[in-house]
Formats: structure tokens, C-alpha cells, sequence
């Protein structure tokens, strides 16, 4: 069980999760993505997470706000050594302020939730060897 509003969760599996790498694509929960499955070939990766600093908890607090908690998830990755594309999480009827996230890859499961609720977030993006990303809930 969750204490996340399940509107807010439908919200999360309906965004679209738009990756700014060498070629640009989007990922959707529970979809398999061939343009993700390349980017692990070419960089030797099987997994990555898609990780957002913004709005903890899905409360809106602005974009100073937001920029300098991305900025902070940067160096964090940065110090982990971590190869990480600039991300939005947007979803299509644009109710909810697009938000920045990064997609980071060879990101464990274990460590990604670690880094999303240090950054106080409802939920992350992952994605295994399958390339197919999955809505992980953190509380």
C-alpha cells in the first residue's frame, strides 16, 4: 500500500519521460523502448533510472527552488561518476508543470531509490536489461 494519492500515481504511468541524449527520445512506464536498449548498447549499460529533484512529494515550490535542487542531484551524480542525460517528466495535458529529472545510467535500483527519497520523491523511473521502464513507488 501506498500513501500516495492514486490521481498523482495515474500521473506518473501517463507522463511522458523525454530524454535529451545524442538521439532525443520518450520513455512511457511499462512500454519497452528500442531508442533505450541502443543507448545501453553503445554505452555498455543494462539498467538506468530516471530521477527528478523537483517539487518534493509532488508539491510545487518553484523554479529557483527546483533549479537548485537539480543542481545539487547533478553533483551528487557527478561525484558517483555516473554517465546522466538531461530529462523532462511532462505529462500530455500539461495539468502539472513540466519538471526536470536526468536519466542516469547504470543507476542500481537499490542506489536509484536511495537518491529519490534523499530528493524527497513520491516515485522514480527504472529501467532493467529489458529496457522497459517501471513506476517504482517510495512511499
Amino acid at each position: 500500500m501506498t500513501e500516495i494519492n492514486p490521481s498523482t500515481v495515474r500521473a506518473y504511468r501517463e507522463t511522458d519521460y523525454c530524454v535529451d541524449a545524442p538521439e532525443p527520445f520518450v520513455l512511457r512506464v511499462g512500454v519497452a523502448s528500442a531508442s533505450l536498449a541502443q543507448l545501453y548498447r553503445r554505452h555498455d549499460m543494462n539498467c538506468c533510472a530516471f530521477i527528478t529533484a523537483c517539487n518534493p512529494y509532488s508539491r510545487i515550490i518553484g523554479d529557483d527552488a527546483n533549479a537548485a535542487r537539480q543542481l545539487e542531484l547533478a553533483r551528487e551524480l557527478h561525484a558517483l561518476g555516473l554517465t546522466f542525460f538531461d530529462s523532462v517528466g511532462r505529462h500530455p495535458a500539461g495539468n502539472w508543470p513540466a519538471e526536470s529529472g536526468y536519466l542516469v545510467l547504470g543507476l542500481p535500483l537499490a542506489t536509484a531509490k536511495t537518491l529519490g527519497e534523499e530528493f524527497e520523491q513520491n516515485a522514480i523511473l527504472w529501467c532493467g536489461s529489458k529496457a522497459t521502464p517501471e513506476l517504482i513507488l517510495l512511499r
